[in-house]
């Protein structure tokens, strides 16, 4: 990576909004809480998004909130949303299976994103999470699934980058040596155990496999499960299949779509 990149006040500003935007409404001392800012710099974040037109501020309730034009970065942007079409029927089924609730995510940035999951349908769950709400990618199974199979030019820009703007955990310092990769691509799946980053901490843990399209991986799917319910090894034993099955089925239904356009 170019020396000096990422931009580190870049980086924050684009953190900053994308909790403001996750919240709806939120606090200035909350953003600086949530953002681990110094209030002066979280203010001054704010201040020059508002600038922008990007946020603006709610003198009722003394909130910020993303204006519509936040709307506009998303133009001449193109994802897998016939996968995601093409996952539902799939996601579906296998939750009334299992009753535990599944989810399809993709990466954004230093982040993954829910595109579809079962929680409405299933009786097995603290929360729901809506479409378009994003999890820490070092935090999350899903999120270790999409590290390990990136291309190896992407992984390695995204590891340094979460270095850049001051990640620290054990799995940054794994997936930096290496080890971690070669074990997910090893299992398949990544078992996260008592999930910290949810609604819910310590609550629940996740099984997370790999969504492929054309020998990529481009996206995540994930049962969620109470972490009390069993321990990880009969998680494990009962669901990986399960998960993995799904995810080819998946990958076969969207691939077989596309074919179908190509030769209309």
């Amino acid at each position: 990576m170019e020396k000096g990149v990422p931009i580190r006040s870049v980086s924050r500003a684009l953190a900053v909004l994308k909790l403001i935007n996750r919240h709806g409404a939120i606090t200035l001392m909350e953003v600086a809480r949530e953002s681990r800012l110094a209030y002066p710099t979280a203010c001054r974040i704010v201040q020059t998004l508002m600038v922008e037109g990007m946020v603006e501020f709610e003198p009722s309730r003394k909130r910020y909130r993303a204006t519509r034009l936040v709307e506009t970065l998303s133009m001449g942007y193109r994802d897998h949303d016939n996968l995601i079409e093409k996952g539902r029927p799939h996601i579906v089924a296998l939750t009334k299976l299992v009753n535990w609730p599944i989810t399809i995510t993709t990466r954004v940035g230093q982040s993954v994103m829910v595109r579809d999951n079962t929680y409405e349908m299933s009786s097995l769950s603290f929360s729901r999470y809506y479409r378009g709400y994003t999890l820490p990618i070092l935090e999350c199974a899903a999120g270790h699934v999409s590290i390990a199979y990136s291309e190896d030019e992407v992984r390695e820009v995204l590891l340094r980058g979460l270095q850049e703007v001051g990640a620290k955990s054990l799995a940054l310092d794994m997936f930096l040596s290496g080890r971690l990769t070669a074990r997910i691509k090893t299992d398949g799946f990544v078992l996260n155990d008592r999930t910290v980053h949810t609604d819910n901490p310590g609550k629940t843990s996740s099984i997370s496999v790999p969504i492929m399209e054309r020998a990529r991986e481009v996206a995540e799917l994930t049962l969620s499960y109470f972490s009390t319910a069993m321990n990880p090894a009969e998680a494990t034993r009962r669901y990986v299949d399960l998960v993995k099955q799904t995810a080819s089925d998946i990958t076969q239904a969207a691939s077989a779509e596309d074919q179908a356009l190509e030769v209309a």
